[in-house]
């Protein structure tokens, strides 16, 4: 284990959360906990855990740096961020106020939208389907992927189309252009607006999101991009994985893939695949699971589409995280010849 810092500019902001914690009677910190998100939680605990033999004067700086941000964010709140200058300038000195306010630019750099993080895709859907598309391309730009593919479902085609294209060619967005958006979504959602130009969005936002969304609808905006910027499309593509991008995995590739999936979601997802995808598979399995699988697909009967797209979705995830980890290779894509299958 790593030893413990031990001066208050070492220490990450993680660190510096988790000593915050350690600071606060166990009803308090509990409620704070309860704010988190899962992936917070986890990540805090681990740095707690980490946290062995601080000394308490290097607590007590934190504490003493957290007080300065929470009364400079409400000094923002009441005057803007000159008259929280002003305030900190003539009570801390300008090099003391100056490194302060970087400290809260960095925090208050916007985080996602807390209210309308925890609405589900549907709820979503309605309340921005009402506001512009450039509105909807920077509010989805700040929510997850996963979130932001349930409402692609929920959204018109006409409109997520619009959208789509829209996040894929956000670059940096101006402070007047971020002060719009809050407007659209005051009383209805918690922001934040940086002081910075801030970059959101992209060909990987929207990647990332098409990874999530269903193999047709995925399909469906691929198109109408391609139809609008046939390169932009392309470096979409490039960044994503669609389950007819397994043709494009090595025999060792779709070898150590099979070992992954699920039998049933193999059958389901190979259910409307095209032959030659299907013969790739057939070809690195042996005659006894061939012969298992074919029989299942012939003997499978109607099922729903939505749980066939819902197998093919998960095979993708697992083929993405096995070439993350480089125990696969996916051949053909990203270069600069077009392959045809």
């Amino acid at each position: 284990m790593a030893p413990s810092p031990q001066t208050i500019e070492s220490l990450s902001s993680k660190q510096k959360a988790a000593l915050l914690m350690l600071s606060l009677d166990v009803e308090t910190a509990t409620s704070v906990m309860r704010q988190l998100a899962q992936d917070e939680i986890e990540n805090l605990t681990i740095e707690i855990t980490n946290m062995k033999g601080v000394h308490s004067t290097l607590i007590d700086q934190v504490v003493e740096e957290y007080h300065q941000l929470i009364t400079v964010q409400e000094y923002v709140v009441q005057g803007g961020l000159d008259y929280a200058q002003k305030l900190l300038e003539s009570s801390l000195g300008f090099a003391k106020a100056a490194d302060v306010l970087e400290k809260v630019k960095a925090l208050t750099h916007v985080k996602g939208f807390g209210m309308l993080k925890k609405a589900d895709g549907q709820q979503l859907a309605g309340f921005l389907q009402k506001e512009h598309p450039q509105t909807i391309a920077l509010i989805l730009s700040n929510l997850s992927p996963e979130q932001t593919a349930q409402v692609f479902t929920e959204l018109s085609e006409e409109v997520r189309d619009d959208v789509s294209f829209r996040m894929a060619t956000l670059g940096k967005v101006s402070p007047s252009l971020l002060a719009e958006m809050e407007q659209a979504l005051e009383g209805i959602a918690e922001t934040e607006i940086t002081h910075n130009m801030s970059s959101m969005g992209g060909t990987k936002s929207l990647a990332a999101i098409l990874n999530k969304c269903s193999n047709a609808t995925a399909k469906a905006i691929l198109e109408h991009i391609e139809q609008k910027e046939g390169q932009l499309a392309g470096e979409i593509k490039r960044l994503m994985f669609l389950f007819e991008d397994l043709i494009f995995v090595d025999d060792r590739g779709i070898q150590r893939m099979l070992r992954e999936v699920d039998k049933r979601d193999l059958a389901l997802a190979l259910k409307v695949a095209d032959d030659k995808l299907k013969q790739k598979i057939y070809a690195n399995m042996s005659e006894r699971a061939q012969e298992l699988l074919k029989e299942e697909l012939q003997f499978m009967g109607p099922v729903r589409l939505k749980e066939v797209e819902g197998a093919q979705t998960r095979i993708v995830e697992i083929v993405k995280q096995l070439e993350e980890q480089g125990e696969i290779v996916v051949i053909g894509r990203g270069g600069t010849e077009e392959v045809v299958v």
